[in-house]
């Protein structure tokens, strides 16, 4: 492994949205890394590679890129889930740490392996699950952990999308088995929210459908009941014409509703780098609202907190380097693979 003066050797399997947009800009940003390797098959991404990251390698196949591993101390995963398991392992085996984009794995089966693998070689393991750094998101734990809204009875959070189907992507061309299907992808990011806030939960209801064809669901709505108490009602869809309220968390003190999504993909998008003045700080038009409708105090506008994606590779470069814990530990993706499982046995497809 590499010590704390040298960077961090690392490779990206992968340079589609994942691999491009969030990983490699905090790997290459982040002085604790260096970005050795990238592999992708694809002519237009190897030209997109280069230009952004002349100092990397680029080669063609996740293959090539894992005959080095041995060279490496970190390699991310922005692949399709179904190929997880064996790249990941294989990294393990090589000596390097792995970091995994979720959704993590198609099977909870798979989960066990990957995180046994990780045991046995005694190297980290870890899941991007970047969304524990979105800014409103960070807010909601600042209001809970001062007590604002009371006790929480209700959580609701939505992650909706309008957009044609992805022609040609992994997502649209395997399985549900594979991994593909609107909760495998934007539900991991909900449920994983959901259990970070309020602890363990069961799957109380789960409605999943295939809107525009595809071997998948693209819209979905879970209901989680947590050991807690608390229930939580997880809406995502790839084909809303309107989008429902980010968050709205009822307590019995007061609520708190945001709109819109974290400013940090956009921006990434458009080419803003982390570091840049302004990155992750939501306008104060975006800002979320706590209080109680129709009371004397009214609702006031609650600054959003900055989003800070970076922290994860912040944490990574600790568990590497410090042996530190990992960002966000396997273990707790494995029991966002485990309620997908159940809402698929719950809701099957036609």
């Amino acid at each position: 492994m590499s010590s704390t003066t040298t960077p961090i050797r690392t490779g990206i399997i992968g340079f589609g949205l994942s691999g491009r947009i969030f990983h490699a800009p905090f790997i290459a940003g982040n002085p604790a890394f260096s970005l050795d390797l990238i592999a992708t098959g694809n002519p237009d991404r190897q030209a997109q590679a280069r230009e952004l990251h002349p100092g990397a390698e680029i080669v063609d196949s996740p293959e090539a890129l894992l005959a080095r591993a041995g060279d490496l101390d970190l390699v991310i995963l922005a692949s399709p889930a179904h190929v997880h398991l064996e790249q990941g392992c294989a990294a393990l085996d090589a000596g390097a740490a792995v970091v995994i984009d979720k959704p993590f794995v198609p099977t909870v089966v798979e989960a066990k392996k990957l995180i046994a693998k990780a045991e046995e070689t005694g190297h980290p393991l870890s899941v991007f699950q970047n969304r524990r750094w979105d800014g409103d998101f960070l807010t909601l734990q600042k209001l809970l952990a001062d007590g604002a809204l009371g006790a929480v009875h209700r959580f609701e959070s939505t992650f909706e999308r309008w957009g044609r189907p992805k022609t040609g992507q992994w997502q649209e061309t395997t399985t549900i088995e594979q991994g593909a299907g609107i909760s495998f992808d934007l539900g991991s990011h909900l449920i994983d929210q959901a259990l970070r806030l309020f602890g363990p939960a069961t799957v109380e209801q789960a409605e999943l459908a295939r809107i525009r064809g595809g071997n998948s669901e693209d819209d979905a709505f879970i209901s989680l009941l947590h050991t807690s108490g608390v229930r939580s009602h997880l809406t995502m869809s790839r084909a809303a014409a309107q989008n429902g309220p980010r968050f709205r968390v009822l307590g019995d003190a007061a609520g708190y509703s945001v709109g819109g999504l974290d400013v940090q993909e956009p921006q990434l998008k458009g080419g803003m780098l982390p570091g840049d003045d302004g990155f992750g700080v939501a306008p104060e038009t975006e800002w979320g609202t706590l209080g109680i409708d129709g009371s004397e105090a009214g609702l006031t506008r609650v600054p959003t907190e900055t989003g800070d994606y970076a922290a994860f590779y912040a944490g990574m470069a600790a568990a590497i380097r410090d042996g530190a814990p990992v960002p966000v530990d396997p273990r707790e993706s494995l029991e966002v693979v485990r309620i997908i499982e159940r809402a698929h046995a719950m809701s099957p497809l036609d």
